[in-house]
């Protein structure tokens, strides 16, 4: 049997769940026996930068441009960034603009990721229904396996 490197990309907020989803994105990739190392995406998808209007007269940067995100950025990816050193993982980091769900699947479609593992938040049923669960989309539409890690 052939075993080859594997691409996981792991939906990253800043959540306990996302945490628990880059545990087990680390431990997958540890647990794949190859000799070629898997890669770790870790990817965290802001809002969009909301648009400003001709009344503006000081447009606010996005975060990723103001003075806190450093240090929103390091508690944000902590918990990756320490397993995947600790494991020698080769881990790349991703931050983009636009809908979650999109923007996860848009990424696995074009890397060609082989799992997607992404926390599930524990909505209940109405909550879900009325603002939609990134998690249930990107199981639904993505066209590479899904592990959601429940909280």
């Amino acid at each position: 049997m052939l075993h080859l490197r594997k691409k996981i990309l792991v939906a990253i907020d800043g959540s306990p769940q996302s945490d628990k989803a880059a545990e087990e994105a680390v431990r997958m990739a540890v647990g794949t026996p190859s000799r070629f190392k898997s890669k770790i995406y870790a990817m965290l998808v802001l809002p969009n930068a909301p648009s400003n209007t001709y009344t503006d007269f000081i447009p606010t940067r996005p975060v990723t441009e103001q003075e806190k995100w450093e240090e929103l950025r390091k508690r944000i990816f902590y918990v990756i960034e320490k397993d995947a050193a600790e494991a020698d993982i080769p881990l790349e980091i991703k931050v983009v603009y636009g809908e979650p769900a999109e923007e996860l699947i848009g990424f696995a479609e074009k890397e060609g990721v082989d799992v997607i593992v992404i926390g599930s938040s524990g909505k209940g049923f109405l909550r879900r229904k009325l603002l939609g669960s990134v998690s249930h989309k990107v199981a639904k539409y993505a066209k590479c396996s899904v592990y959601i890690v429940r909280g």
